[in-house]
């Protein structure tokens, strides 16, 4: 058996753990430069909040109802997600960590389903309490039915927050419940189609021949439709590896005309996807660089900058990363002029690869050894003493280009300078 966890409302949920007061309070999440709308809390999907609601138009629904607005803290949801992922790693041998906020879970020879179910819920109220974080549980043969067993376990209460399907019969009524949309594995585009000729629930879907499903769906198509049989053959690892890693944003008011900021932002990106890519425990063999001024202000000149760097070696050495976007942005800013009002930037980095596959170059000029001797110490001292403590000088230190977040919350978890305070009366 395979169990799905989902943390319920995570954002939303991430910001209530410090706030107690909202916990029956609407409450959303903004994106980037508080722009839309990217969570809600049930309270506020019942006020008919869309997400993706461009936070300008709704403001003064917010206002009305009195919805708790939260900018983006992703640094609180990250730390959130750690300890979440660490409590769970305790009730099986494996764990893989699926998105910030699910994980898969290997139930396989822990005992029947009679002995699952009791596991399952005292893992759910162990890790709602040692979190603050509540969360769903589908436990079933395959990844693609946990998936669905836990959209059940979280919009039913009778199931306590686990849902288990463990026989034909609950399979079957499951499917026959379960939105064609909603399958894992059914993309939109693919989803209009089967609606189109009838297959409106998962239940219409293994309906179909398997010969039909290859033919119009590929192969892809026909695991996710084995998988609704129950026949478990999708593996986290047999998941496609990221294409393409991108951290950009868009900048507040008018816009960024110095270089100076401009490239400060632009650095602090590059380290960004440095990040990323060692997590992910791989390296990219190109980096496109971009930035353009704003597609709505006719009063201004409008400009595009883009170029990209090719490394000899595949990396993800920060060094690197930061020096070459810089290059890049120094290369193609207009010298002199200072009209240009950057409203976006950004750093891609892609044709990324595992970093126990680089191809090494025989011209290589630079000594990899002492700088991954180098970058492994930085890293130590950064796991120490916080993210970025040591970092690039163009990284700077101003953050002049920082993002609009009127609604953002402490970092209660990582930033002992903003722990809660506590008034005695």
């Amino acid at each position: 058996m395979i169990a799905l966890v989902d943390c319920n409302n995570f954002y939303v949920s991430c910001e209530r753990v410090f706030r107690p007061d909202l916990r029956n309070t609407p409450c959303v999440v903004l994106s980037n430069n508080d722009g839309c709308v990217i969570a809600r809390s049930n309270e506020a999907k019942a006020l008919g909040i869309k997400m993706g609601a461009p936070f300008f138009q709704i403001r003064g629904l917010l206002e009305e109802n009195g919805v708790a607005v939260f900018s983006s803290n992703y640094i609180l949801y990250g730390d959130m997600s750690r300890r979440v992922m660490t409590l769970l790693s305790a009730y099986t041998p494996k764990l893989d960590i699926y998105s910030i906020d699910e994980a898969f879970m290997d139930f396989s020879g822990m005992g029947t389903a009679e002995q699952l179910l009791p596991y399952a819920r005292d893992m759910v109220r162990f890790v709602t309490k040692g979190t603050g974080i509540p969360i769903s549980l589908g436990i079933a043969p395959t990844r693609t039915l946990a998936k669905m067993a836990s959209k059940f376990a979280k919009k039913y209460k009778g199931y306590h927050s686990v849902c288990m399907i463990d026989t034909d019969e609950k399979r079957e009524k499951a499917l026959k419940l379960f939105d064609i949309a909603d399958v894992w594995g059914i993309g939109r585009r693919i989803s209009v189609r089967l609606k189109s000729i009838g297959v409106e629930t998962a239940w219409d879907f293994v309906q179909k021949s398997e010969s039909w499903v290859r033919k119009e769906l590929t192969v892809t198509g026909l695991r996710t439709w084995k998988e609704l049989q129950g026949e478990s053959c999708i593996s986290v690892e047999e998941l496609p590896n990221k294409k393409s890693i991108c951290t950009s944003r868009s900048f507040p008011d008018s816009g960024l005309n110095s270089l100076d900021v401009l490239e400060e932002a632009v650095a602090n990106f590059a380290a960004h996807c440095s990040r990323k890519l060692k997590e992910d425990s791989s390296v990219c063999g190109a980096m496109t660089v971009f930035a353009y001024t704003s597609r709505f202000r006719n009063d201004l000149p409008s400009d595009y900058l883009q170029a990209n760097v090719y490394f000899p070696v595949p990396t993800n050495n920060v060094m690197e990363l930061v020096s070459g976007a810089v290059r890049i942005l120094r290369e193609k800013w207009h010298s002199g002029t200072d009209g240009y009002f950057y409203k976006k930037a950004g750093v891609i980095v892609w044709d990324i690869c595992s970093d126990s596959a680089v191809q090494g170059d025989l011209f290589d000029s630079v000594d990899r050894a002492k700088r991954s001797a180098l970058t492994k110490a930085i890293d130590e001292i950064n796991r120490k003493n916080g993210f970025n403590s040591v970092r690039m000088a163009v990284q700077g230190y101003d953050m002049k280009w920082k993002m609009k977040s009127e609604h953002v919350s402490k970092r209660f978890t990582t930033n002992i300078n903003e722990i809660i305070d506590v008034h005695l009366d």
